[in-house]
């Protein structure tokens, strides 16, 4: 039964009883008719209307939150539409996933490569929250920021985003998606790390609290 269905037979249910409750308000509950003032057929309706109208919206706020949840978390971090055809992401061995945006050209990834990255971080768990940005970076105040730059098996960032890097090629745009046994729950002190105090806690609020998924998310290119 959809959520929908559920709120539907929520209403009925509660109409009814509303109705019920102007029934007993008629007849009191002696069961004499002449103690209480009667209720005309008009201001039941009014009543019933009024009630009906504040359970129907208040039944309907937890679906629009949630798809103004849904439809926030469908542009988390999106650049380009991905190419026609392609499935949503591929898994690696070790857990990661992959989808290119934008295909690159050139020389691909491989161990040992130098790269550079213009990359943003997001929590998954936190609906996107960022903490990670190379424009934070931006030491001349131009607004173009410091790219990420490391060799490809150096150990100095996480072991998923290098995984997730292999592969990919000069200008292209890939989602690597990073969980936690290759990411910050098992490697807290590699790199990528946060560059603004706003970020620091936002990746600290998951990655120090064992209760949370730390799976997280880079957009990289």
């Amino acid at each position: 039964m959809t959520l929908l269905h559920q709120q539907l037979l929520y209403i009925a249910a509660l109409a009814a009883t509303l109705l019920s409750a102007d029934a007993l308000n008629i007849i009191g509950s002696s069961g004499d008719t002449t103690s209480h003032k009667p209720i005309t057929n008009n201001q039941s309706r009014r009543n019933f209307v009024h009630q009906f109208g504040l359970v129907a919206a208040a039944s309907s706020m937890p679906t629009m939150a949630a798809n103004a949840v849904d439809a926030q978390f469908k542009e988390v971090g999106q650049q380009e539409r991905p190419p026609e055809g392609e499935s949503p992401f591929s898994t690696l061995p070790n857990g990661v996933q992959i989808k290119d945006f934008r295909q690159g050209s050139g020389s691909t990834v491989q161990n040992g490569s130098r790269v550079e990255l213009t990359m943003k971080g997001r929590l998954l768990n936190l609906n996107g929250v960022i903490f990670y940005d190379t424009k934070s970076n931006d030491p001349n105040g131009f607004g173009e920021g410091t790219p990420l730059q490391f060799t490809v098996g150096d150990k100095s960032v996480l072991p998923g985003l290098e995984s997730g890097l292999i592969g990919m090629s000069r200008g292209g745009i890939r989602r690597i998606i990073v969980p936690a046994e290759v990411g910050y729950g098992a490697f807290p002190s590699l790199e990528p790390q946060p560059l603004t105090d706003v970020e620091r806690r936002a990746l600290d609020s998951v990655v120090k609290n064992p209760r949370r998924d730390q799976t997280v998310m880079f957009d990289c290119k």
